[in-house]
């Protein structure tokens, strides 16, 4: 399984339509309606807004008053081809007074959101977990040692220190396994996809 490493924005003309990709990583659905509304205020006028995204086991795709099938159905053939997830692919188009044609709008989004993805960094994803863990300052230096090699992506030093890291499916017991016998317990543990 793949993504997208950041963000990205492309722009092709297609006889006299401007054409506007934007790739979006999305964590979660609650994402792709907050993306939406803000592509929609940054890209005033346009004449449609259609998108695909994948998210886990959940698809959706979007033509928006272009014709059944010509836009939101090939964004979305591309992203599932390319066996992308936890993405959001809008293209916002500007009619240039030029019909394409049911081919040619098929034609043009395929080809703008492929023209998206050779400008994006893909990523592998992988099945992993999002911890927190709380302890106290004389464990700091075993806490250090055992996750010397992992992906911290928070640190926070209190009353107690905790941090937040990500470790793939197959390193969790053993990591696990590791804090609790230094009497380091987790206060969270939450399934997500990482970048491998």
């Amino acid at each position: 399984m793949k993504s997208i490493k950041e963000n990205t924005i492309n722009e092709l003309i297609i006889n006299k339509s401007r054409f506007i990709t934007e790739l979006i990583k999305i964590n979660s659905i609650d994402d792709i309606s907050k993306n939406l509304n803000e592509i929609k205020t940054k890209y005033k006028g346009a004449t449609h807004y259609c998108y695909g995204y994948v998210i886990d086991n959940n698809k959706k795709f979007s033509d928006d008053k272009e014709p059944g099938g010509t836009a939101g159905l090939p964004i979305l053939s591309v992203l599932e081809n390319n066996d992308l997830n936890n993405i959001l692919c809008v293209v916002i188009r500007y009619f240039g007074g030029i019909k394409l044609g049911a081919g040619g709008l098929v034609r043009a989004y395929t080809k703008a959101v492929t023209t998206g993805l050779k400008n994006s960094c893909i990523i592998n994803l992988e099945k992993g977990f999002k911890i927190e863990i709380q302890f106290s300052y004389d464990k700091a230096k075993i806490v250090d040692s055992i996750l010397k090699d992992k992906n911290i992506l928070n640190k926070s030093f209190d009353e107690i220190i905790i941090y937040e890291f990500v470790v793939n499916y197959k390193e969790i017991d053993n990591i696990k396994n590791a804090l609790e016998s230094s009497i380091i317990k987790f206060i969270q543990k939450e399934n997500m996809l990482i970048e491998i």
